[in-house]
């Protein structure tokens, strides 16, 4: 039994992240871990996870940063991974763990509704996995709660769609042969619902975190061939989340949307410019 059972508060993203996206991410692993490991990387050297401590790695995912920062803490540290994806964290507990670095804890949980503790944690990190709740000032009280005194809070999110042209571009590709379709609650559980600095201020802020620093970080990320990054464009991000409700719809965008992506290849593959927050945060 998981600590998801009975849960409603987000119910919706515990069966997306169950049955669609964490399936396709399971698919993609690989290419995934590749295309966005270099901005985990630079929000955990912004953390400055030190030998010894006791982190929390919250929407752990496949387990690629709960990896890295148990190399960080080394054997006598602690690093635990809570996801609500059961089959990305059956990934997560079968890889390897390097030698010298603690084996980490995984746990399917909801960050925003599960007991974490009260002091327990030195940090808590995220690469992309805190954009989701349904009611992120509980969920970052929730964490904030589970943090030491003078403990620290370190994630990475996505800033605008429009800032991101490796979701954007393929999107202004296919949408000559897509329907027309009505705008989103841009504050809405999803990618990105902390594109607003501001919004994650004041979030950050009513959950009782001070010293927030909200930084922009931009790279070009992929690192995939044309086809690899033509065809996980149509997995995931929301060009692939048309394509599942229409799914006729492929075909008829497929070459267009090759066509656009090849403007970027590169002898390290396909690389495209990518945009995000790096935020930071204490508790007193």
């Amino acid at each position: 039994m998981s600590d998801l059972e009975g849960q409603t508060a987000n119910a919706a993203q515990i069966e997306y992240w169950n049955r669609t996206a964490g399936q396709t991410w399971v698919q993609h692993q690989d290419q995934l871990d590749r295309q966005i490991e270099p901005l985990g990387l630079k929000g955990i050297k912004v953390l400055n996870p030190s030998v010894g401590e006791q982190i929390l790695d919250v929407g752990c995912g496949c387990g690629q940063t709960s990896l890295k920062l148990a190399e960080c803490v080394g054997p006598t540290g602690a690093v635990t991974g809570v996801d609500i994806s059961a089959p990305m964290l059956d990934v997560a507990r079968a890889r390897p763990v390097l030698e010298g670095a603690v084996h980490p804890t995984f746990l399917e949980c909801d960050a925003q509704t599960v007991k974490l503790g009260e002091s327990v944690y030195d940090a808590v990190f995220s690469r992309f996995g805190v954009m989701f709740f349904s009611d992120p000032v509980a969920a970052f009280k929730n964490m904030h709660r589970a943090l030491k005194p003078h403990g620290r809070l370190t994630f990475v999110c996505w800033r605008p769609f429009q800032d991101n042209l490796w979701m954007r571009l393929p999107m202004e590709a296919a949408r000559p042969f897509l329907p027309a379709s009505t705008p989103s609650d841009p504050n809405a559980p999803g990618p990105f619902a902390f594109a607003d600095a501001d919004r994650v201020q004041s979030i950050l802020t009513l959950a009782g975190f001070t010293r927030i620093s909200i930084q922009p970080f931009d790279m070009a990320i992929g690192g995939s061939p044309l086809d690899q990054t033509v065809a996980l464009t149509f997995k995931v991000g929301p060009l692939a989340s048309i394509l599942r409700e229409q799914p006729d719809l492929k075909p008829v965008v497929q070459e267009a949307v090759r066509a656009a992506v090849s403007a970027y290849q590169t002898q390290q593959g396909v690389l495209m410019p990518a945009a995000v927050w790096i935020v930071s945060a204490t508790k007193d």
